[in-house]
């Protein structure tokens, strides 16, 4: 995370209203639906305990399991906490995504998983977050210097966000996801020698992938054929998903 040089996301004649808290009052428009099944299942991002997934670090799905024709999502052979699962039916079902792209983010499992507008997966990478646990961005810390940004308030917040591509301070193309806090998701930055990003990217494990001032950190190629490839030219929905408090 940096100064973002109050440089607006690139979106003609559309307003972006991103949702900064994890209440479900305050997140955003929700379309109208059928009284279907799907639609009628509960936001898995209320009244949710995510620290339960923290027990175990990664849910893998087996690649011979049939099928969940119930299930609008297909992860087909890429592994995915059931959280993540539940909460892109959800998506799909309630079409809480606007009929846009998203991209949901596994804070416990330090993984991102991008998805069409019809809910279908188009890939999904590991990341880093930062380096604090919390799910709530210290309040005015998108004005702060980097410098000024203690480790306990280098927060990745949990929330439903409008999202969109823009630049930043550096001119570097980024995915803004909570502009007023100055959270972005871009390619991997080299940071100092000492904190090894890349290679922290590469680790089977998720217990090294805090490191950053709050900012989402993907894989440099993810970022260009994924990213930036879904969602230029509209806007988007990133919902990042808690890890450390029952959200209400």
């Amino acid at each position: 995370m940096s100064a973002r040089g109050r440089i607006k996301p690139n979106l003609t004649g559309m307003a972006l209203a991103i949702c900064l808290g994890l209440s479900g009052a305050g997140c955003g428009t929700r379309l109208a639906t059928k009284a279907d099944h799907a639609a009628q299942m509960p936001n898995p991002m209320h009244n949710a305990d995510y620290s339960e997934d923290a027990e175990v670090p990664f849910v893998i799905a087996l690649k011979t399991a049939m099928t969940d024709v119930s299930r609008p999502a297909n992860f087909a052979s890429e592994s995915a906490s059931r959280r993540t699962r539940d909460m892109v039916d959800w998506v799909v079902g309630s079409r809480d995504n606007l009929n846009l792209p998203f991209a949901i983010v596994d804070k416990v499992n330090t993984k991102v998983y991008v998805f069409g507008m019809d809910g279908r997966l188009h890939g999904a990478a590991p990341v880093l977050l930062g380096l604090a646990q919390g799910d709530h961005s210290t309040p005015g810390v998108g004005n702060m210097r980097m410098s000024h940004i203690s480790p306990a308030e280098r927060t990745t917040p949990a929330g439903r966000f409008v999202a969109a591509m823009g630049r930043n301070a550096h001119g570097k193309e980024v995915l803004w996801v909570d502009y007023e806090n100055a959270i972005s998701m871009h390619p991997v930055v080299a940071g100092r020698p000492a904190e090894r990003r890349a290679q922290r990217l590469d680790t089977p494990s998720p217990l090294d992938n805090r490191i950053s001032y709050g900012c989402i950190n993907v894989p440099v190629n993810f970022f260009k054929n994924m990213i930036h490839r879904i969602f230029s030219g509209t806007a988007g929905i990133v919902y990042v998903l808690p890890e450390a408090r029952r959200v209400r």
